[in-house]
């Protein structure tokens, strides 16, 4: 059992990496792999639910030492989760270069500078007509982001739903030419169980996205993105039997970004 999704102090998470592997090994995970948010945004702003662009090094050495430090179980996998900014792929791509990763998620928070999962605020200020555009632009960039063969996984696949904003037009064919390109590139895609406990009351992504996925053999790996130690295996139950409904019987795990399988417990 794997947690590869989880944010610490470095980012917007509640705990220290030791403190997370500490909870690690309490709740019997096999693996934990932290993974911080990195974001090199546009307008050269530090945000600040994301670590200092500067420290990343920094971090690298934090998670590596706290691994050292940590009996042999969990094994403890070094992450990133990284935003795809096309106006600054290319400086993001040159700084995450400089450190050996284990995996690397890949993810949209903006779209053309509108904060995706920033509040339910902004999405009530859209019209209809702008929801769809949004979730159209964000699939498109889940597809671009993909192509860039920079990452390993990809992050909260529908993450526009977050709020309750559903789309009033058909975007299938938009969702499914993103999932296309994941698995054109060899990505996994993660089943995201916080989707839960927002107004979504929903996984990321939908059964049906998940179903999609598996025809195009698409691998998953089961996440959290837990940002409290508490929530590491948060309704791991639950996603296990989904993902199980929809043809499932393996996840993926990461080494040096490496990937092997292991059967779904």
């Amino acid at each position: 059992m794997t947690s590869y999704h989880v944010h610490t102090q470095w980012s917007d998470g509640v705990g220290s990496v030791s403190e997370v592997i500490q909870s690690a090994r309490a709740l019997d995970l096999d693996e934990v792999g932290i993974s911080d948010h990195y974001v090199i945004h546009p307008s050269g702003s530090s945000l600040e639910w994301s670590m200092p662009v500067d420290r990343l090094t920094d971090y690298a050495d934090d998670v590596r030492r706290a691994a050292k430090a940590a009996p042999s179980r969990p094994l403890v996998r070094l992450g990133l989760e990284v935003d795809f900014l096309p106006a600054t792929i290319e400086a993001t791509l040159a700084a995450i270069g400089a450190c050996e990763f284990d995996y690397l998620i890949g993810s949209v928070h903006f779209i053309n500078g509108f904060p995706v999962d920033g509040h339910r605020r902004y999405w009530d200020a859209l019209t209809q007509d702008e929801v769809d555009e949004t979730w159209r632009d964000y699939y498109d960039r889940l597809a671009a982001m993909a192509e860039t063969r920079a990452f390993d996984i990809v992050g909260h696949f529908d993450l526009p739903k977050k709020f309750g904003h559903a789309p009033a037009s058909d975007l299938r064919a938009h969702a499914l030419r993103a999932l296309d390109a994941i698995a054109n590139v060899g990505m996994a895609m993660e089943v995201n169980t916080s989707g839960w406990y927002q107004p979504a009351r929903e996984a990321y992504p939908a059964r049906w996205i998940i179903s999609a996925a598996r025809e195009r053999d698409i691998p998953i790996t089961i996440t959290a993105d837990a940002h409290n130690p508490r929530y590491l295996k948060r309704d791991f139950d639950r996603a296990r039997e989904m993902v199980g409904e929809a043809g499932y019987d393996a996840v993926v795990r990461f080494e040096r970004r490496a990937r092997a399988t292991a059967a779904l417990g």
